[in-house]
């Protein structure tokens, strides 16, 4: 087995506060991996530890075998780790080809040339079409962001993710506040990514984590409370009453 992602003892504290306590986990190359928990977790501590935002206390972050614990969060993107947040990070007054060609060309070191004449940046344009025709947005992509509907908003920031050509993507709760009927096609959508994108999902949805993931870990004040398979997870007694509030 190739691993995509691990880190091994991490800590991270605030004060007296141990947010992230001794977390190890081993995410397999091109895995549908979900972190679930109940609020206060540890969850996106962890998911900012891993992308750079925030400096561990202790521990390390093996990405595609290269330790990155001591990199900034621009480099670890250019070692191909992806994230999306919680509440959308897009420019409101751009388009969506506007935005996922800036994403792309940032990725491949040619940011500063964004403004120059779209011939002299074919390539990102190009990529741009795809991402944008895969995560159905080709009827939107002349569109102000800040028109779209938020489902439609969520499906960008995935698609800038991916225009950096990430080995890890980190989606930090994709479907938060998308109506019903389109959480299903967020999730379907990241399905249907090349299989050698390893894929790292939070999500407060079961339903959801349960349709998408192949393994599952349990996290509980910070630590690594069990793992497991869907059926292995779904079947414990002990996350049911410590996560889904059952006696």
């Amino acid at each position: 087995m190739t691993t995509a992602l691990e880190t091994h003892g991490l800590v991270k504290r605030f004060g007296g506060l141990v947010a992230t306590n001794d977390v190890s986990l081993s995410v397999a190359k091109g895995a549908r991996h979900a972190l679930i928990g109940p609020n206060g977790a540890g969850k996106t501590t962890l998911i900012n530890l891993l992308t750079g935002v925030l400096a561990p206390t202790a521990g390390r972050i093996v990405v595609g075998g290269k330790d990155v614990t001591g990199l900034t969060a621009h480099q670890r993107a250019r070692h191909g780790i992806a994230r999306t947040f919680q509440i959308n990070q897009l420019f409101p007054d751009m388009t969506p080809l506007e935005t996922v060609v800036l994403a792309h060309a940032a990725a491949h070191g040619r940011a500063g040339t964004f403004w120059q004449p779209a011939s002299r940046e074919r390539a990102s344009v190009e990529r741009a079409g795809e991402l944008l025709s895969r995560f159905g947005l080709a009827d939107v992509i002349s569109r102000r962001v800040s028109s779209l509907p938020y489902g439609k908003q969520r499906l960008l920031e995935i698609a800038v993710a991916i225009a950096a050509d990430p080995q890890v993507l980190l989606l930090d709760e994709p479907a938060a506040g998308v109506p019903e009927d389109e959480r299903h096609e967020i999730l379907s959508i990241v399905e249907s990514l090349p299989a050698d994108v390893t894929v790292v999902l939070i999500e407060h949805d079961m339903d959801l984590v349960f349709s998408f993931a192949g393994r599952i870990t349990v996290l509980v004040g910070g630590a690594v409370f069990t793992e497991g398979s869907v059926a292995e997870i779904a079947a414990n007694r002990d996350v049911r009453r410590v996560y889904l509030g059952e006696g």
